[in-house]
């Protein structure tokens, strides 16, 4: 017999992974309502005085306006910004909330909100509803929403978005590194990797960007091969590409194409 503790943790296991999906269930049931959102990341710590502060109301103003849905992390500082801007102007403000043991508080600005344990679900919920990121200035977590963005639109995985960088000044210094270390010295990104987002002062560019991609007037990534199944794999409610499936049978490795 299992020890009793074992029996124990296996139990909370399965109740986990059941919470999981429930967080999966609610962020899809209340997300497929907004299908046109815009993701806009920064900093939870910078003030309303702060100009990306400002920067970033005024981008949930100008999204609302086209009529985008706004979408951030639900919190302080560049979220409430951003979900200010939009609720002001009479748009669609949600807020994916993650619940955390300091620093996260729900921004008072959001018409739809969501309650996050899981930073993995949230994420989810950012990629597969979003037709654009605008990232401020920020953090480890926006480094994080980033780079999960670059490395899905790099790999194919999901139909590529425009992903905008708000700020020269505190973007061109991890944009000079990425390209003398990355792709010059140690050659781990490709030149064509650097098509995969934008950087800009203005505002009103990175909104115009998105809208031009989301009319069709634009091609996010448009070094990257572009697939007849993109619209298929949007529409399919899926949120990712399909591709060969790796097995194995008899101890040899096959190949069996995706569903």
């Amino acid at each position: 017999m299992e020890p009793l503790d074992r029996k124990h943790s296996l139990g909370l296991e399965s109740w986990r992974a059941l919470r999981i999906l429930s967080e999966f269930v609610d962020g899809v049931e209340t997300m497929s309502r907004y299908p046109d959102g815009v993701a806009v990341f920064g900093s939870a710590r910078l003030k309303p005085a702060h100009p990306a502060y400002i920067q970033a109301e005024k981008c949930g103003k100008l999204l609302a306006e086209k009529g985008f849905t706004v979408i951030t992390g639900g919190g302080p500082g560049i979220m409430e910004a951003a979900n200010k801007g939009a609720k002001e102007a009479g748009g669609i403000s949600v807020g994916l909330n993650i619940v955390l043991p300091m620093e996260q508080r729900p921004n008072p600005y959001q018409t739809v909100d969501i309650e996050f344990r899981y930073f993995f679900v949230r994420k989810v919920m950012f990629v597969k509803y979003a037709r654009g990121f605008i990232i401020f200035p920020g953090g480890f977590g926006t480094m994080d929403e980033l780079f999960e963005a670059l490395t899905l639109i790099q790999t194919l995985k999901i139909v590529p978005f425009p992903v905008v960088l708000v700020g020269k000044a505190f973007w061109s210094g991890l944009i000079e590194w990425m390209k003398t270390t990355l792709r010059d010295e140690y050659e781990t990104v490709s030149p064509a990797d650097f098509d995969m987002f934008s950087i800009t002062d203005s505002v009103e560019e990175a909104v115009q960007i998105v809208w031009d991609s989301h009319t069709g007037k634009r091609v996010a990534a448009p070094t990257l091969p572009r697939f007849a199944t993109d619209e298929e794999e949007r529409l399919s409610g899926d949120g990712t590409r399909g591709g060969p499936r790796h097995r194995r049978r008899g101890g040899e490795s096959w190949h069996e194409s995706a569903i």
